[in-house]
């Protein structure tokens, strides 16, 4: 979008995390990082000079983290940079940050986001991270109930030939849900009303169904579906996000955070680990509503990125060791592990 821009080349770059033993965050530099980390921090400081010299800009560079200070040092000291920056015209301040310094935002459920939320739950666009695959079956006369149809190429979000479309986009990421859902919709009506299809416009809240509705008479109408292929890519991405099961555990997991805060700032982690405990489940106790092992893992990264300092003792290593065999269990008991729990073990 115009104020973002993504490098899912460098997806995979992570701090390293400190290990006992291991380095300290002072003494890191760029020869003490593993090869293929320099590698890619070499990488970065290479394509960030590439994308500052296309925009003409003389950097001042901040850090917030041990990797951070390692890659602006680079970038203060890389050749062609110099260079850069003694014949640019525009200046920049660049702050550089840790992901690994807020891992609980990144694993938290609080924002109020379309474009988040549909990122985070339809299924990723084949050798893509920043993209998704939207199903595209609804809009042609093929009904079939398998997900994973394949006759049908999906859908995807990036679409820069289509005005709507993209400026539908940007609503998505810039406003609260409630209101981008009703973006969708009045795009939806002025592009069947251009085309002159029968829509009746009817006002209130927007359902997926009410979406799913006006989509179905685009469908026999080959001139208005190339003509809005983009916008109906971007709203079927949005019904097919408001009706995922992950999109209804989406508040189950921000009420359950709001609550672990409230925990943390009562009483000691053993409470709040011996609360998790009777909600890990093996596959075959869990119903729909019940947390899966991934969600679990994504809790256990937000109370402890919370939770601040934590006082160690017998107590909490018991409470951890309970918590430790009960998610083992439920990882062995996985009829089929996801790619992320083969991953794991």
């Amino acid at each position: 979008s115009a104020e973002l821009c993504l490098l899912p080349a460098l997806a995979a770059l992570l701090p390293p995390l400190p290990g006992p033993g291991g380095p300290g965050p002072a003494e890191v530099g760029l020869s003490a990082l593993p090869a293929e980390l320099r590698a890619a921090v070499r990488a970065l400081v290479g394509e960030l000079d590439s994308l500052f010299t296309a925009l003409g800009l003389r950097e001042e560079s901040f850090a917030v983290g041990a990797l951070s200070r390692v890659v602006a040092a680079e970038l203060a000291s890389y050749a062609s940079a110099r260079n850069r920056r003694r014949t640019a015209t525009s200046k920049a301040s660049v702050i550089f940050v840790d992901r690994t310094l807020d891992l609980a935002g990144a694993v938290g459920h609080h924002g109020d986001n379309l474009a988040e939320k549909i990122l985070s739950v339809l299924p990723k666009l084949p050798g893509h991270k920043t993209d998704v695959m939207v199903n595209m079956v609804e809009l042609t006369a093929l009904q079939t109930t398998d997900e994973t149809c394949s006759i049908i190429a999906p859908g995807c979000l990036a679409q820069p030939n289509d005005p709507a479309a993209k400026a539908l986009w940007e609503s998505f990421m810039n406003l609260k849900q409630k209101e981008a859902v009703m973006e969708a919709r009045r795009h939806l009506v002025e592009a069947a009303s251009r085309e002159n299809l029968p829509i009746k416009m009817s006002m209130g809240r927007v359902t997926p169904e009410q979406l799913s509705s006006y989509i179905q008479l685009f469908r026999n109408n080959l001139k208005a579906l190339e003509n809005h292929c983009g916008l109906l890519q971007l709203v079927l991405a949005t019904v097919q996000t408001l009706k995922h099961p992950q999109t209804s555990k989406w508040d189950n997991f921000l009420a359950f955070e709001r609550l672990l805060l409230q925990t943390i700032g009562e009483s000691e982690m053993p409470s709040v680990l011996n609360q998790l405990l009777p909600m890990i489940k093996s596959y075959n106790e869990r119903t729909k509503d019940d947390y899966a092992c991934e969600d679990f893992l994504v809790l256990l990264i937000y109370i402890y990125s919370v939770v601040g300092e934590i006082k160690c003792g017998k107590e909490l290593d018991t409470a951890e060791e309970k918590v430790k065999r009960a998610l083992v269990k439920a990882i062995c008991d996985e009829p089929e592990p996801s790619p992320l729990l083969q991953k794991i073990t």
